[in-house]
């Protein structure tokens, strides 16, 4: 198919998981996802990346989402391998990791690219909303570890703005001031929120909301 954009329906599938048989959608319902691949078991990048995401899941679920994990690989490689991730990166693996033997999953979310030197997944990794819409999504080359605090940070902009109307500036991180949407006034933003700076009549930074989760 398609490479998929932002905004499409998240496809569904059902898969065998090291965590048992799932429907993607059912697995997810009502909450965020964070569906990322990797490239193949016992490789290095690929051990520290699900160690770290391991080692995250108190982060996962302050923010109402699940992670799991996509490879061409089968269960049997990925139960072994568990035991590895957990000694490197000293913290259980309780999120599934999807036995994508058939590259269904893979096809369906345009992770093995042409040229990339093998039938593999690339990184990518999906941030899907509890509609199941796609609202985020990121391709790392198989020799680059992705940054997951970063994906947190971008998890926590989305929900931010989802919950009024704002948007987050470069490098922004939780805690720190938004921009208030150009289809708020000044002077209506100032009644909402208060202490509102305005640099230019569409550059306004406000306070972020109280409610929001804290970083990692």
């Amino acid at each position: 198919m398609a490479t998929l954009r932002l905004g499409d329906t998240a496809p569904d599938f059902t898969a065998d998981t090291t965590e048992g048989r799932i429907r993607f959608h059912e697995w997810k319902q009502g909450s965020w996802a964070v569906l990322f691949s990797h490239p193949a078991d016992f490789t290095p990048v690929c051990t520290t990346e699900l160690g770290r995401v391991a080692q995250l899941e108190d982060e996962w679920a302050k923010r109402n989402a699940k992670v799991i994990a996509v490879s061409v690989d089968g269960l049997e490689d990925h139960h072994a391998w568990k035991g590895d991730i957990e000694r490197v990166s000293g913290a259980p693996v309780g999120y599934p990791i999807i036995a994508d033997h058939d590259r269904t999953v893979a096809e369906l979310y345009d992770m093995i690219h042409p040229g990339a030197g093998d039938t593999s997944p690339v990184r990518s990794v999906f941030l899907i909303d509890p509609s199941n819409a796609v609202r985020l999504s990121l391709t790392y080359p198989k020799s680059a570890g992705r940054n997951f605090d970063e994906i947190l940070r971008a998890l926590d902009s989305l929900q931010l703005t989802d919950a009024g109307p704002f948007s987050t500036p470069a490098d922004w991180q939780p805690g720190e001031r938004v921009i208030v949407a150009p289809t708020v006034s000044t002077a209506d933003a100032r009644a909402r929120f208060g202490d509102v700076e305005e640099v230019t009549p569409y550059l306004r930074y406000a306070t972020e909301p109280a409610g929001q989760p804290t970083p990692a």
